[in-house]
């Protein structure tokens, strides 16, 4: 039986969350309704604004509300080398690391044929016309190291090569199967410090 109450669609509506099962969605419902209605009322208003205020940076593709983002607008960072990953939160755990000064291009994703995610709905067009201005001259993949995420890395790295920039791969200390956004900062910097040309 569905049950289309409001606390249902809330139920339901929480449950679009990555890991967010039925029990989880319930007990978050109940919670905020039950024990916290000011909180609640704040997450509604600061969702509401953070979707319709947040977009992608016109650079490197990351979420901000700004047209360019804090990273790239930020003239000390290096221009000349590109560090590729695939979500935000992957930009946020680099950053956290210390080790990176360069700028960030974010695929929102990985290849997957099968899905219908090709080159064009990661972004690669755009990341195209980055590199075709003459001033990066090295691309570091940091993609997820999944079956996805290295042929990502190995499509990028195949692109990269083509123009005479030198494509790097982060290697040392990554976990296969692992997700760079939940890697601690001394494994990013040993993985940023042992990478090598794809």
């Amino acid at each position: 039986m569905i049950d289309d109450s409001l606390i249902g669609q809330l139920i339901i509506a929480l449950r679009c969350l990555p890991g967010v099962g039925p029990k989880s969605a319930q007990r978050m419902a109940f919670h905020l309704l039950a024990r916290d209605r000011t909180a609640a009322r704040r997450l509604a208003q600061t969702l509401s604004l953070a979707a319709d205020n947040v977009g992608h940076c016109v650079s490197c593709r990351t979420l901000t509300e700004l047209e360019t983002c804090r990273l790239c607008a930020n003239n000390g960072r290096d221009r000349t080398c590109v560090c590729v990953v695939e979500m935000p939160g992957d930009v946020q755990a680099i950053e956290r690391s210390g080790t990176y000064k360069g700028l960030y291009f974010v695929l929102m994703g990985h290849l997957s044929p099968l899905d219908g995610i090709g080159p064009r709905e990661i972004g690669l067009d755009k990341l195209i016309v980055n590199l075709d201005t003459g001033i990066i001259k090295e691309v570091i993949l940091a993609t997820n190291s999944t079956v996805e995420g290295e042929a990502t890395a190995h499509y990028i790295a195949e692109m990269v090569r083509k123009r005479g920039i030198k494509p790097t791969r982060i290697a040392h200390g990554m976990p296969l199967g692992g997700e760079l956004e939940y890697v601690d900062g001394g494994t990013l910097q040993y993985a940023f410090a042992g990478r090598k040309e794809v």
